[in-house]
């Protein structure tokens, strides 16, 4: 007599997705404990009057807004084109046919992908003392911008090398075929496709920037120089309390959510 096929009932295994399902219910289960804990663990009154108190936050404003933040955008966008055209120089450099040029962009690149962005702010305060006479325009926003334009070439010279390699050499060859020189292929042709290329990454290099723009104050500036993290820091120490350096993170988001959002939205395209 041949055994039964037929599974008994106690034995009977799941499918893969029943498991599925009963994975997401655990889940689900296990984070619902976890807020219901937070909830009733975190004391609300005392965290929202050291984060959240109105008459503190009433003082951040408009200042907030009219310097914190205008001097962030400027500091930010100040050393992000001087990064672009950099990024572009070294990456040129660094696939040129030229030896020199090579090993120039190669040592510039590692050295400063590889020290602390902090170190960089303040070696930029020793420069009139290295460099007697040495003055640098546009005062505290030209040191800024040095700053993040130091940091930020080096890294947006990677990515323009991808974006560079990352055109096809027929297009290169298909430009010099119709008689152009290899510059003019280059910064006719190649050029502006690699920029289109790396337009989602260079904005996440911007996010960056927007970010390290906080070390600003390593160079000890006045009330009339600062960006929104020194801005809440200052306010938060008067005070006491950290409502102004939420505050300072609330208007960050503001600007990197959206940016994050339009990196995404130009990464599927």
């Amino acid at each position: 007599m041949k055994p039964s096929t037929v599974a008994e009932p106690g034995r009977a295994r799941l499918s893969p997705r029943q498991k599925q399902r009963v994975t997401r219910i655990v889940q689900y289960v296990v984070l619902g404990i976890a807020a219901i804990g937070l909830v009733f663990y975190v004391d609300w009154p005392n965290l929202a009057q050291n984060f959240a108190k109105v008459d503190v936050a009433r003082e951040t404003l408009p200042e907030l807004f009219t310097i914190a933040l205008k001097n962030t955008v400027v500091y930010t966008l100040g050393g992000f084109i001087l990064a672009f055209f950099f990024g572009l120089l070294f990456a040129l450099m660094r696939m040129s046919q030229v030896a020199v040029y090579r090993w120039i962009a190669t040592i510039y690149i590692e050295i400063f992908r590889g020290l602390p962005a902090v170190l960089i702010f303040i070696m930029i305060t020793f420069l009139p003392v290295a460099l007697p006479g040495f003055v640098l325009p546009f005062g505290i926003y030209g040191s800024v911008f040095l700053g993040l334009g130091v940091i930020g070439a080096a890294y947006q010279a990677e990515v323009f090398r991808a974006g560079l390699q990352a055109v096809p050499k027929g297009q290169t060859e298909a430009a010099r075929s119709l008689g152009m020189s290899a510059s003019r292929a280059l910064f006719t042709v190649v050029v502006p496709q690699a920029v289109r290329i790396v337009i989602p990454p260079t904005t996440n290099q911007f996010v960056m920037l927007l970010k390290d723009s906080s070390l600003v104050l390593f160079l000890g500036v006045s009330s009339q120089y600062v960006e929104l993290a020194k801005f809440g820091n200052d306010l938060a120490s008067e005070h006491s309390n950290a409502t102004p350096i939420m505050a300072a993170g609330i208007t960050y988001l503001l600007v990197t959510i959206p940016l994050g959002y339009l990196a995404r939205r130009l990464e599927k395209r």
